[in-house]
């Protein structure tokens, strides 16, 4: 697996409001990642793909799901702006959104730290991992 990437940003000025984000779901939102990060930061999108190293993403994935966010690190965050059904997983693969997931092309705010999320079982964590290798098609970016 390609390894994380992930730009962190400081608040300079003022980034888009909640009353300006659209509201596909009231969260809260969880990111998870390996990165080291400080509430107030920001994650942005333009970084290699987790599962396709030659694909540069345009947006920032979330979810509603704590556990659906699972990687070393868990953060809550706030979307600083519009953000749509992550279309890699909802429609194309699952009817509607039931695993909650979301992109953004605009930051995401780090809100805090998630340290009591239920870690995957290494055997959960393999079976995701195969089901990832078997998955076909193009990310849809």
């Amino acid at each position: 697996m390609a390894s994380y990437t992930i730009s962190i940003v400081k608040m300079i000025s003022k980034v888009g409001t909640p009353e300006k984000v659209n509201k596909l779901d009231d969260g809260p939102f969880y990111h998870g990642t390996r990165a080291d990060l400080q509430v107030g930061d920001l994650l942005t999108a333009g970084f290699q793909s987790n599962y396709r190293p030659e694909v540069t993403m345009n947006h920032i994935y979330f979810t509603a799901l704590v556990n659906g966010a699972g990687r070393e690190r868990v953060y809550i965050v706030e979307p600083t702006g519009d953000f749509e059904n992550d279309p890699n997983v909802t429609d194309k693969k699952f009817p509607g959104n039931p695993t909650r997931s979301y992109r953004s092309q605009e930051p995401l705010r780090i809100v805090d730290e998630v340290t009591d999320w239920k870690r995957l079982t290494p055997e959960e964590l393999e079976n995701w991992r195969s089901r990832l290798a078997n998955i076909k098609g193009d990310i849809i970016n």
